[in-house]
């Protein structure tokens, strides 16, 4: 399959499936209110699990963000530790946009994340590229924050590729005082 027509495909799917999901907007009143700058940074730690769409948790993991402001933008330099031992590093870039929404990249995300930040909630859309023994996937991300107090983030992440449920990614974050 030719590379325009399966980023069709990708689009209409992530389509279908954003006009299923929850709509962000309706947590505008939810305190308290999610500032992402403020939120990352500093020092983040975060920990989570992915798990198979049958509920089998695969890999257990622990993340430190570094986040910081860098020329208008939201830096945040992650540094993941797996429960097999293996490490990951991802660098995102988040930019606010003039409408309030937000964009964001990394070097292992296709295209653009976008993202909707509603009183205590950000809901974002994006496509990561995943390496998965030996082989590369572009998995599709719905993905879910939201903000418990000031210090603490549950984040919950449905992946799918071409509308199929593959599993979940659950995450808890932790500001360092």
């Amino acid at each position: 399959m030719n590379s325009l027509i399966r980023a069709a495909l990708i689009s209409i799917l992530l389509s279908i499936g954003a006009c299923a999901s929850t709509d962000v907007s309706r947590y505008a009143a939810e305190k308290p209110v999610l500032d992402l700058v403020r939120y990352f940074s500093g020092t983040v730690d975060a920990w989570g699990m992915f798990q198979k769409r049958s509920g089998e948790v695969v890999k257990r993991f622990h993340v430190v963000i570094e986040g910081r402001e860098d020329a208008g933008a939201l830096v945040l330099d992650e540094h993941f530790e797996y429960s097999d031992g293996s490490r990951q590093q991802r660098v995102w870039t988040l930019r606010r946009q003039t409408d309030g929404t937000w964009q964001g990249t990394a070097a292992d995300v296709v295209g653009v994340a976008a993202g909707v930040v509603a009183g205590n909630t950000l809901h974002w859309n994006y496509v990561l590229r995943l390496p998965v023994d030996g082989r590369t996937y572009d998995v599709a991300f719905d993905d879910w924050m939201m903000l418990i107090d000031e210090h603490t983030l549950a984040n919950r992440a449905r992946m799918s590729k071409f509308g199929v449920h593959l599993g979940d990614v659950t995450l808890f974050m932790r500001r360092r005082s």
